[in-house]
């Protein structure tokens, strides 16, 4: 049984595929495209899962899509009719519909074959089901409580309900206009961080700055019973004029979405260029503290209802680590799940399984406990690379040297000990926005200096964004407060206080990390290499930050060959070459 999971004509395009229920092949767009959250159809992502599969287009049993343009068609045809938003923007919305109903022609356009040779069946799921379909089908909890939080999706912002054998149940939602997304969208908007995706850089400023504006925000976010909100419309766009998105062919673009009362209450907006004030640091920590209130007051709620122990969490707000790092101390939830990609393209697992579990009837039987599910690149396919790019190499007056892993790993540690800048590209991609230890750049966490080192060499972004630490499983109650799996580098704990000082590179201003868990059974060789440098220095950690300089993170050897040569990293290992500059 083939079946193919979408997420299409909407930010971080993305396509996986599952056979059995088992997850084989998982990629976003942007990696091949090279353009940052591409929206459009997937087709090389398609492409690619087909062949990691070992099938054709015509081996497809079930598309599933997540996306349901029929879902609550009553209360958009309501609310349009009373409200009678402007006609571009509805007309932008129903095109964007009809693209979804019409996937097969589309779909056999893009892959270059008659729509006659696809005989698979199309399914639509509702944006938030898949979300938390994509995080409960593939948790490996038997049953738990599930909780899909982000902008808006299918006119929905915010649904949960409870997840069990082959079935989850929704208990709840919040509709349109109200959404703790779309907040979280305005105030990013409106501190001057104006791409798509940005709302991380309101998380990584906020620890700078006091929750002083707390009282406004609760007078723009009002908590209500049953753990339900609503938001002050007066501060929004969306609602009134509506808030134009581009989602055609390159990186998303949407609209203002403050209103004018944003500014009278707050002062005027930041400009992207203009520094960065304490007052603007203090609203970032009151967006955070609001988004925080709001979030826990819907998990208490849901704790209360379903008195599940186990949560599963989705939608693009399950990215906000630092609100994640708290849900134990929060809530009365004693495990979590959050998946690698829990956003938008995450939605192309969920729709996947939710075909497999709800509508095929079958149980669970795949736990998703790594992210290694994208292209993955052979000896052979490495050294035609190498031996392309001879001449560049030559002339940055680079070494190249093939070894075994074992060496490999002491040689690599060693050069981090040394405060050398390391590329590291191993196996198959990530699957989700993080590097995880195959597409990474590495550095040493116990150089205060090392933020300002990777900052000037190569990812030349905000001084105030920290970086991860990857730290051996075992070792994690020793350095954090907090003791717990976090696979994907979704969680923010505290730094256990006496540890700080040793590792300033990867513990925040607010004595925090975002951690990454890594086990030998999860990623073998970067295991290897963490245990290497443990017993270098006696720290069981690598700062790890993704391998990209301003573009999406690197997919093939030969991107990651071009990030080397064009910044001042001091050393790329690909596969089982050693490459480092001399001089």
């Amino acid at each position: 049984m083939n079946i193919l999971g979408i997420n299409a004509f909407h930010a971080d395009a993305s396509a996986c595929l599952i056979q059995d229920g088992r997850l084989v092949a998982a990629v976003e767009e942007e990696r091949f495209l090279r353009i940052k959250h591409w929206a459009g159809f997937p087709t090389q992502s398609i492409q690619f899962c087909l062949k990691a599969a070992g099938i054709s287009v015509d081996q497809l049993d079930h598309i599933a899509l997540n996306r349901d343009p029929k879902a609550h068609w009553l209360e958009k045809a309501i609310y349009a009719f009373s409200k009678k938003p402007d006609l571009s923007i509805v007309m932008e919305r129903a095109k964007n519909a009809a693209k979804i109903n019409d996937i097969k022609s589309i779909f056999s356009q893009a892959m270059g074959v008659s729509s006659r040779d696809i005989r698979a069946q199309v399914h639509h799921i509702e944006h938030h089901r898949a979300h938390l379909a994509s995080a409960f089908f593939v948790s490996g909890f038997d049953e738990a409580a599930v909780v899909s939080v982000d902008g808006f999706g299918d006119f929905v912002s915010m649904m949960w309900g409870t997840g069990g054998k082959h079935r989850i149940s929704c208990r709840d939602s919040v509709s349109f206009p109200h959404s703790l997304g779309l907040f979280y969208l305005a105030f990013t908007q409106y501190l001057g961080f104006s791409n798509y995706g940005d709302e991380y850089k309101v998380m990584g400023l906020a620890p700078y700055g006091q929750a002083t504006e707390i009282e406004k925000m609760r007078r723009i976010v009002h908590l209500l019973p049953k753990g339900k909100f609503k938001l002050d419309l007066n501060f929004f766009l969306h609602h009134s004029e509506g808030v134009s998105m581009v989602w055609e062919k390159g990186e998303p673009v949407i609209g203002r979405a403050y209103s004018k009362a944003m500014e009278s209450l707050f002062g005027s907006a930041r400009k992207p260029q203009e520094p960065l004030s304490q007052h603007h640091k203090n609203i970032a920590a009151s967006v955070q503290a609001m988004y925080e209130e709001a979030f826990f007051h819907i998990l208490k709620y849901v704790h209360q209802q379903t008195r599940q122990s186990s949560l599963c969490l989705a939608g693009g707000c399950a990215m906000n680590s630092v609100a994640n790092g708290k849900i134990f101390e929060k809530t009365g939830f004693k495990d979590v799940y959050i998946q690698c990609a829990a956003g938008d393209a995450g939605g192309a697992i969920g729709a996947a399984y939710s075909v497999w579990n709800e509508t095929l009837g079958n149980s669970q039987a795949f736990k998703m406990d790594h992210a290694y599910l994208g292209p993955a690149f052979s000896e052979e396919e490495i050294s035609l690379q190498l031996a392309a790019c001879s001449l560049q190499l030559k002339e940055k007056n680079c070494v190249v040297e093939k070894i075994n892993e074992k060496e490999l790993c002491e040689k690599t540690a060693l050069a981090i000990s040394e405060g050398k800048v390391v590329g590291w590209f191993q196996g198959a991609m990530e699957w989700g926005p993080r590097a995880l230890g195959n597409r990474s750049i590495l550095g040493d966490p116990r150089r205060a200096d090392m933020k300002d080192i990777l900052n000037l060499k190569i990812k030349r972004r905000e001084s105030f964004r920290p970086f991860a630490p990857s730290i051996l499983r075992e070792k994690v109650s020793e350095w954090f407060e907090s003791d717990y799996d976090v696979p994907f580098m979704l969680q923010v704990f505290q730094v256990r206080t006496e540890k700080r000082a040793t590792i300033p590179a990867v513990t925040h201003v607010n004595g925090s990390g975002r951690l990454q868990t890594v086990t030998s059974k999860q990623n073998p060789i970067y295991h290897h290499l963490i245990s290497a440098f443990e017993r270098l220095t006696q720290v069981p950690m690598l700062l790890n930050t993704s391998f990209n300089e301003n573009e999406p993170i690197v997919c093939r050897p030969e991107e990651a060959l071009d990030c080397f040569l064009r910044t001042k990293m001091d050393v790329l290992v690909l596969g089982d070459y050693f490459i480092k500059r001399l001089g």
